[in-house]
């Protein structure tokens, strides 16, 4: 799973590890203990983000 900063809480973290799934969110800035994380993984997301907001501003120039 790929998330933000946002979803850095101890109880996300173990809901997604009990469900199975590896995580890839990078830790706050406030925390003691920095988790494991991918810059890698962290900007292909961002690129997929990037993507879908360009296809839905140019969505709404297209119907107009």
């Amino acid at each position: 799973m790929l998330a933000d900063k946002t979803y850095d809480a101890d109880r996300i973290r173990e809901l997604i590890q009990n469900q199975g799934a590896t995580q890839n969110i990078p830790s706050k800035s406030n925390r003691r203990r920095k988790a494991c994380f991918s810059t890698r993984l962290y900007r292909e997301r961002n690129l997929i983000e990037s993507f879908f907001s360009k296809s839905r501003h140019y969505r709404r120039v297209a119907t107009r």
